[in-house]
């Protein structure tokens, strides 16, 4: 679909996501890097486990589908080229630090001069205005001041945080999306823009219903709960905190377990299954599921019920549960692993994963694929990403440079 624009990708590893997404809807991708290759090539992980800058699996996995060239930018013979290139191209995508590219004459103002259509997407963590503008940051950074860690592990304890840098992927796939609506807009007017995509606004709207929402409308602060979904107040006053992860026999699943009349016939049928495995259910025996709910509870019978579901589980696997849960309508689902991601029968009956190949490892490589089908076909994963310069003689050729001037822009550190 996107197949008849040219892009060209300046990104760091904190928006790799952008130009691979772009490149999955058929965009031509031209990924940049500094003579010698991109520092994000060499941080691991590596294929292997060994460290090398072609065998990097980050590399593989955001920058796939691209093309790839060298280009030094700082020097002014770079600048030269890389403004050739843009008169080539539909897109420009960049996450240096604001007022980077200005300070070498290549921000968008500079090159809307050159090339009235083009679009520059910008992506950093807080945006090209404002009193935050020239912080840095890191993804803890933008995770921690967009709310998101604060309500992160158990209340007695300090906050935390996921182990995977994941945050400005949410910021370059708003970039992504207004990458497209720039360019649907140049559609009707002729004229590119500069996008400004913001990692902490991109997270503050993914996490305002659940932390900033509950402030905005009733003053309450969201606190850390651990495993639990919400706190629920019981009959006796106590405050009880409902589990949402349950540990089974081969892992765990999640269950929201609602205590009222709309879900009384779930909680019926699951007492039953109970019964079934020999569980005593005590005095759930005769508890009214049509009429009660948690605020009918006593901590005690909250914590015989928590009893109950727990030996419940531990008799069964996920996929037991599992079935039992279609089959009954259950809202119950398996916490899958990557081994049980890669064999999940959904996503083998899609043929979501795809083997690619990588001559220089010698072997293929099992990829996801992509997120979307629509009715012209498979939008994803095609090829490998670049190695170094992989590209350099297709892409400059274009611009009819030599192979003696390319030669001599390599010995210079140009490309």
């Amino acid at each position: 679909m996107l197949s008849c624009y040219r892009i060209l990708d300046l990104t760091d590893e904190k928006a790799f996501i952008c130009g691979r997404a772009l490149s999955d809807f058929g965009a031509e991708v031209i990924k940049i890097e500094k003579p010698g290759g991109d520092p994000a090539r060499l941080k691991g992980p590596f294929y292997k486990d060994i460290a090398d800058p072609e065998k990097n699996l980050i590399w593989f996995a955001f920058n796939s589908n691209k093309k790839g060239i060298t280009l030094d930018i700082e020097t002014a013979r770079g600048q030269e080229i890389f403004k050739k290139l843009v008169k080539t191209a539909d897109v420009v995508l960049e996450s240096f630090a604001p007022g980077y590219l200005d300070s070498l004459g290549l921000g968008y103002e500079d090159l809307s001069k050159i090339n009235p259509r083009i679009i520059v997407t910008s992506i950093t963590g807080f945006g090209q205005e404002g009193p935050y503008r020239d912080y840095k940051d890191p993804d803890i950074v933008v995770r921690a001041l967009g709310g998101l860690i604060y309500t992160a592990g158990y209340e007695d304890r300090p906050p935390l945080t996921t182990s995977y840098v994941h945050t400005h992927c949410l910021g370059a796939m708003s970039g992504a999306v207004g990458t497209m609506i720039a360019l649907s807009h140049r559609v009707h007017t002729g004229k590119g823009q500069h996008v400004d995509a913001i990692t902490q606004q991109a997270l503050d709207i993914v996490c305002s219903a659940e932390i900033e929402g509950p402030y905005a409308l009733f003053g309450e602060i969201p606190t850390r709960h651990g495993r639990a979904r919400a706190a629920v107040t019981l009959k006796d006053g106590s405050v009880f905190y409902n589990p949402l992860l349950w540990q089974c026999k081969d892992g765990y699943i999640a269950l929201n377990l609602l205590l009222n009349p709309a879900s009384a016939k779930n909680n019926l049928s699951i007492m039953q299954y109970i019964k079934k495995d020999g569980i005593d259910i005590g005095s759930f025996e005769h508890w009214e599921w049509e009429t009660k709910s948690w605020e009918d509870m006593t901590l005690e019978q909250a914590e015989e019920l928590m009893d109950i579901l727990g030996k419940f589980f531990m008799n069964h696997t996920k996929d037991e549960l599992l079935v039992l849960a279609t089959e009954n309508r259950f809202q119950l689902g398996p916490c899958n692993n990557a081994g049980d991601v890669l064999k999940y029968p959904q996503l083998q009956a899609r043929g979501f994963w795809k083997e690619i190949e990588h001559p220089e490892l010698g072997t293929s490589l099992k990829y996801p694929g992509g997120a979307v089908v629509t009715t012209q076909g498979y939008c994803g994963i095609r090829h490998r990403a670049p190695l170094i310069g992989e590209h350099n003689d297709e892409i400059y050729q274009e611009l009819v440079m030599s192979g003696d001037e390319l030669k001599v822009l390599k010995e210079q550190g140009v490309i």
